[in-house]
């Protein structure tokens, strides 16, 4: 098994729900967003168009956090999702430096999204320790329980699917055939040469295959 989230850069209306969805269910701090969206810029001007770029801890097969941690914190579950252990982690910031993606974020005080009365607190708490590194999970706590990832059942446009790689029937191995045959488009993975083998993919918008364009992160 290889658990994997796929985002279909052609149904992405970049409105942000996943980030909003991501932060309720880790009550993060403002500033700490384990599912960014970057705006984008592509094509040449006068013909410009906007889009947008999901990122995300990519959960790689061969990941340099793992690698770089000195306490051996980070670890992979069978199932390919890459976690921090919150009571090993010493907060050495290691693996914050070690990732290509910036996908994981050392707090070094305690500032919580959700204010001290509400009812969230212990929850998301329990999972996320203040002082030590932290990361997108694919919300491991709701796999284990059935569930899919809060970005996922989030998203209005569908752009995120989510499964098992391995498995031909998932959704995830569904869906890529379906836009192989139907849209000729290939996945893709972010910084393919860096050798990580990231489980987060992408298929590009149709207007950049017939364009061949290229975004600008703004």
């Amino acid at each position: 098994m290889r658990l994997s989230l796929l985002v279909d850069l052609q149904r992405c209306i970049g409105c942000d729900t996943c980030t909003m969805a991501c932060k309720q269910e880790n009550g993060t701090p403002k500033d700490f967003f384990f599912a960014r969206v970057l705006n984008m810029e592509t094509g040449e001007f006068p013909q410009v168009k906007r889009s947008y770029l999901p990122v995300l801890c990519n959960h790689c097969a061969d990941a340099p956090c793992v690698r770089a941690c000195p306490n051996k914190s980070i670890f992979k579950r069978p199932d390919g999702i890459v976690l921090i252990d919150q009571e090993r982690c010493n907060g050495t910031g290691a693996c914050v430096s070690a990732c290509p993606y910036g996908n994981i974020y050392l707090q070094a005080e305690e500032r919580w999204y959700f204010p001290d009365d509400s009812p969230y607190e212990n929850f998301a708490k329990s999972r996320l320790e203040n002082g030590k590194a932290k990361k997108c999970t694919y919300c491991a706590h709701r796999l284990d329980q059935g569930l899919e990832p809060a970005c996922v059942v989030s998203c209005p446009a569908n752009a995120r699917i989510f499964g098992d790689l391995d498995d031909p029937s998932s959704k995830v191995s569904q869906h890529l055939l379906r836009q192989k045959k139907q849209t000729q488009r290939e996945v893709f993975r972010l910084l393919e040469d860096l050798g990580t083998d990231p489980s987060t993919r992408y298929l590009k918008p149709l207007s950049q295959m017939c364009s061949g364009g290229r975004g600008k992160e703004k």
